[in-house]
């Protein structure tokens, strides 16, 4: 299977394809937005090149916003995550793999809580050096 390769003229998104609580941010996220974000699961095969090539270690603690220069994680994202969503580009973008089905327990209240809480406690900016490497 081919990769695709990150343009960076379009801003990526990637998250946690194995969680409810994430899969239901996303598809919010994806609503307001109208698809100005290529969205890319962690677990699927673009999003494990996308972690080896761009992401260090602390890459399946958050969700991650690629732009042209950063990749921003957790609460560092959302600011630059509305940007975006209230910006009038109308370039429209694939959806990679949102997924149906829970692969974890995290339908549960207090996961849904801690995994909210989550977003804002886990935070990181990372310098894009190269692209498509």
């Amino acid at each position: 299977m081919k990769f695709m390769k990150i343009n960076e003229e379009i801003p990526t998104l990637v998250y946690d394809n194995h969680c409810y609580v994430c899969m239901k941010f996303i598809k919010i996220i994806n609503f307001f937005a109208h698809d100005k974000f290529l969205i890319v699961g962690h677990y699927s095969d673009f999003g494990l090149k996308i972690r080896e090539s761009y992401l260090n270690e602390s890459a399946l603690k958050m969700f991650w916003l690629i732009d042209k220069k950063n990749a921003f994680g957790g609460r560092a994202a959302l600011i630059p995550l509305i940007k975006i969503i209230c910006s009038k580009r109308i370039k429209h973008v694939p959806i990679m793999g949102i997924e149906k089905e829970c692969q974890q327990g995290c339908k549960t209240i207090k996961e849904v809580i801690k995994r909210t809480i989550s977003i804002f406690s886990n935070s990181e900016v990372l310098e894009i050096k190269k692209w498509n490497s």
